[in-house]
């Protein structure tokens, strides 16, 4: 892949996640279409991230890829709609993907206090 590389970060909980986003060429104008490659990241996170993004109405495509096994880690692309960039749409993703996260934690502790109190 040739292009512009340009780093990012999002912020997931308490680590930041390294974000590298690859422009096709220079000239690339179009925020609206964009790969994003997620170092140290695998399939866990690739396949959430883009189940969330899909939810969203802006969004058109977006897949990942795992370029190979030995590497640590994932591209993830993302086309939209004009009305938002893919840069929003992937970190309106990662904060909806962090609070579906939180629910469920709390949901599953609520459940195993459920549980306890049973049992005793």
């Amino acid at each position: 892949m040739s292009g512009d590389k340009s780093d990012t970060g999002v912020k997931a909980g308490e680590e930041k996640v390294k974000i590298e986003e690859i422009r096709p060429n220079e000239d690339d104008e179009s925020q609206s279409c964009r790969t994003f490659v997620l170092h140290e990241e695998d399939h866990t996170l690739g396949n959430a991230l883009r189940y969330v993004i899909m939810k969203d109405p802006r969004v058109e495509v977006c897949g990942y890829s795992v370029p190979h096994p030995s590497e640590d880690k994932i591209l993830l692309r993302i086309q939209t709609d004009t009305t938002c960039s893919a840069e929003d749409a992937l970190r309106t993703g990662v904060d909806n993907l962090q609070s579906l996260s939180e629910l469920i934690l709390k949901k599953f502790d609520k459940a195993i206090e459920k549980h306890k109190q049973r049992l005793s």
